[in-house]
């Protein structure tokens, strides 16, 4: 019951940000950058301005519906090279083992030594904001879970029988791997980038937030809440859509992933049993 209520509740607000994001052009009363009025700013929620208006009077539910767009922008495709990264150098290193599984485990290490956000920032501070950058950054820095999933997983596969089989068959080492291994792996895979999508728009609000991510007047959820902080205690409104923006989104997914990791993940499914 618990399974199907974390997939439920979490599918359906992810579904609910992917539609705002999609459909923000068509359901967006304003032009989220352009239609600025400071006649209107800071007016606190309406009947004409839903989510009240900014100190430069643009439409906040606007900023918003546009805001997911870049945040499931940062999310999906950085979570996406994550993936990549991560099941690249897992699978390659369980299988071959030896002086490359040596290097593998040395940068993995290396990366879960120091936080993700670290390595961002730091990447952050030598390009140049923006969502290229961004999108670089957080899709270099939180492969390693990834990577140590794909590696203990193929160390378990590789000595399998169909495995086994496939190399007699003379089938060469990256067919083997990515025709007979990866597909058994690809549940927990997906369950981790159902999960870190969730940290990557949570960073991309973080580094938006501190000015290093997306830069005004894009309509970043982090940059709206770092714009909203002199008004946080005048106008409460503006810091309080965007957050609840992000709430929702991290929320869902992590629900969303729980929910998928409990149906995927075999040792899950023994553990309720």
């Amino acid at each position: 019951m618990k399974v199907r209520t974390n997939l439920l509740i979490g599918g359906t607000l992810f579904a609910l940000v992917v539609a705002a994001g999609v459909l923000a052009p068509w359901l967006a009363h304003t032009d989220p950058i352009m239609d600025a009025n400071l006649m209107n700013a800071e007016l606190p929620p309406d009947h004409e301005f839903w989510f009240g208006t900014d100190g430069q009077g643009r439409d906040i539910y606007s900023r918003v519906l546009h805001g997911a767009r870049i945040s499931l922008t940062v999310g999906i495709v950085s979570q996406l090279i994550n993936s990549v990264i991560g099941v690249c150098l897992g699978l390659s290193a369980g299988y071959w083992g030896g002086w490359w599984d040596d290097v593998v485990n040395g940068l993995t290490n290396l990366m879960l030594a120091v936080p993700s956000l670290v390595f961002a920032l730091a990447i952050m501070a030598i390009l140049s904001p923006g969502l290229t950058s961004l999108l670089i950054a957080l899709g270099l820095t939180n492969w390693s879970y990834t990577c140590r999933l794909s590696r203990a997983s193929t160390l378990s596969l590789k000595s399998l029988g169909y495995v086994q089989a496939a190399k007699m068959l003379g089938y060469g080492d990256v067919r083997i791997m990515a025709t007979q291994i990866l597909p058994n792996i690809l549940g927990p895979i997906i369950v981790i980038g159902t999960l870190g999508m969730g940290g990557a728009v949570l960073a991309e609000a973080s580094l938006s937030f501190l000015g290093l991510g997306i830069r005004p007047p894009s309509p970043s959820w982090g940059s709206m809440l770092s714009d909203a902080r002199d008004q946080i205690t005048t106008a409460p409104w503006i810091s309080i859509f965007p957050g609840l923006a992000i709430f929702t989104t991290v929320l869902g997914l992590n629900l969303l992933g729980d929910g998928l990791r409990d149906i995927l993940d075999p040792q899950s499914r023994a553990r309720r049993a």
